[in-house]
């Protein structure tokens, strides 16, 4: 495979200090940060964004759901999310009325293209659901649907922070 650009491999002690600082990060999964939007019932903390690592078109964190936890119907405006569950089970619905329903178990993934109306489920009645999650770009973009009735009814669970004011 050619290439069409050429890289200077001599380095200075510059360069070696900027990819030292600049380079690769490892985030512990014991340091990730909680200070993210938070939903009643659910648990997101970051581990890739602009804050903690200068990350401009990403972030990566987790969540925790606790059992029967549900979410109001929102989507993420231009955002892309990739859900991969690592242990209990998820359920999501969406489409215009919530008409569609898939579930998730452990070692799957879940992609939710922009625009798309959803909730999110845990489907389990006692297990919390545990996800990392991926999306598109480091805003926190929540907008909450109030004319959309949910097929299961959240426990009055919306995502607010500052700028998403509860409905």
């Amino acid at each position: 495979m050619s290439s069409d650009h050429k890289h200077d491999h001599s380095h200075t002690y510059d360069d070696a200090e900027r990819w030292k600082n600049d380079g690769v990060r490892v985030i512990k999964g014991d340091r990730l940060d909680p200070n993210t939007a938070q939903t009643p019932g659910m648990f997101r903390q970051a581990a890739v964004n602009h804050a903690r690592v200068g990350a401009q078109k990403i972030w990566a964190g987790t969540v925790s759901i606790q059992a029967n936890a549900k979410t109001g119907v929102h989507h993420h405006g231009e955002l892309e999310s990739v859900i991969y569950v690592v242990r209990g089970k998820a359920r999501m619905r969406w489409g215009d009325h919530l008409e569609y329903v898939a579930e998730a178990e452990p070692g799957d993934f879940i992609y939710v293209p922009p625009f798309v109306p959803h909730q999110e489920i845990n489907a389990s009645p006692d297990e919390p659901l545990e996800c990392v999650l991926v999306r598109s770009d480091n805003e926190a973009v929540v907008v909450n649907i109030t004319d959309i009735d949910p097929v299961e009814q959240p426990e009055e669970v919306y995502w607010t922070d500052p700028i998403h004011k509860h409905p």
